[in-house]
């Protein structure tokens, strides 16, 4: 059987296809292939030239050797995002955003953690032997980024509660936890519970703060507050565990961190046999695609993840560049989008 055409490690053994077997193949020099291969061939390399060249890369299969041209820069073309959990549904929205503004000239590389694990700072200081270009750091704690001690470019994104002298851009998330209490208490809604995330950062910090304060001084009573890791299944299990309890205490309304969260809500308010809003009403946070079409559809505070991506994106851009950018945070509008899993009929 043959190999196939594109596993160049069979092609040339167990050898390094390098710059100079690319540069005899095309019948070029070798520094010819480094302009081809870096994309700096105008004015310099005739359409003709960049054709054998890029026949030779790919009949021999040969990789760029990145990391000699990081040596040569100081940094790589990688961009590493660090945040907590990001197997998160939310953070598709943010990458996407991110991709749109970096994604021609850096790599994104994410620093994944555990399920509902803050990352840890020496984890990520591993990273840094990459080099990159810049960091992005989601929803930081204080202690994190004292810990980090990061000379490299950097962006905050979701850092509410956070004193940094680093751009960053945030949502306004006190003011959509309140616009949520303010909503339950509308409804009539007097005993809540408040679902929050196990990754202890300042972002659900400030959300829960705000939105147990703006409860209490609507009204309401705030019985009890659990927490769970951002997960489905792990919601579901807190909720069955908890309801008897909340249930006796006169619970009528849960408020969710994540929307993530209330699905779990949601999914065991159905074994158990209560009808949402009827019995239960339940609420998120986030606004991810899923909870326009969940059953029933899920009130939650709408964030604009793809818009942070875009608008950090470019100020790391500008910051990699060497332009001086306001550390003054940038604060995006959260808003409050009311469906059926609190307003009958919603």
């Amino acid at each position: 059987m043959q190999p196939p055409p594109s596993a160049p490690a069979r092609k040339n053994g167990n050898r390094r296809v390098t710059a100079a077997m690319v540069a005899a193949r095309a019948g070029v020099s070798a520094a010819t292939v480094s302009l081809v291969t870096n994309g700096k061939t105008a004015g310099r390399v005739s359409e003709g030239t960049i054709t054998k060249v890029e026949q030779a890369v790919q009949e021999l299969g040969y990789v760029v050797d990145s990391l000699g041209s990081s040596l040569a820069k100081g940094h790589s073309n990688i961009v590493i995002l660090v945040a907590p959990d990001v197997s998160n549904p939310f953070y598709a929205k943010v990458i996407a955003g991110l991709r749109e503004v970096i994604g021609q000239q850096y790599a994104l590389l994410l620093s994944v953690t555990d399920a509902g694990q803050t990352p840890d700072p020496a984890d990520v200081r591993r990273l840094l032997a990459l080099r990159p270009a810049g960091l992005l750091i989601d929803a930081p704690s204080s202690r994190f980024l004292v810990e980090l001690q990061a000379s490299e470019p950097m962006v905050l994104l979701d850092a509410a509660g956070i004193s940094n002298d680093v751009p960053s851009v945030n949502f306004d998330v006190a003011s959509g936890a309140r616009l949520l209490a303010q909503h339950l208490a509308g409804q009539g809604h007097r005993k809540i519970a408040y679902l929050d995330s196990t990754t202890g950062t300042e972002t659900f910090r400030v959300r829960r703060a705000a939105f147990c304060d703006k409860a209490r001084e609507l009204g309401c009573d705030v019985v009890a507050v659990a927490q769970t890791t951002i997960d489905v299944g792990a919601a579901a299990l807190a909720f069955a565990q908890a309801w008897p309890q909340w249930s006796v205490a006169g619970v009528t309304a849960i408020a969710c961190a994540t929307d993530t969260q209330a699905y779990g809500v949601l999914q065991e308010a159905r074994v158990v046999g209560l009808a949402v809003p009827q019995s239960l009403a339940v609420a998120g946070f986030d606004d991810l695609p899923y909870s326009q079409t969940s059953s029933p559809g899920l009130t939650t505070v709408h964030l604009p993840a793809m818009e942070m991506g875009r608008l950090a994106g470019r100020q790391l851009l500008q910051v990699m560049g060497g332009e001086n950018v306001a550390v003054t945070p940038v604060v995006l509008e959260a808003t409050l989008v009311v469906r059926g899993s609190t307003v009958e009929g919603a």
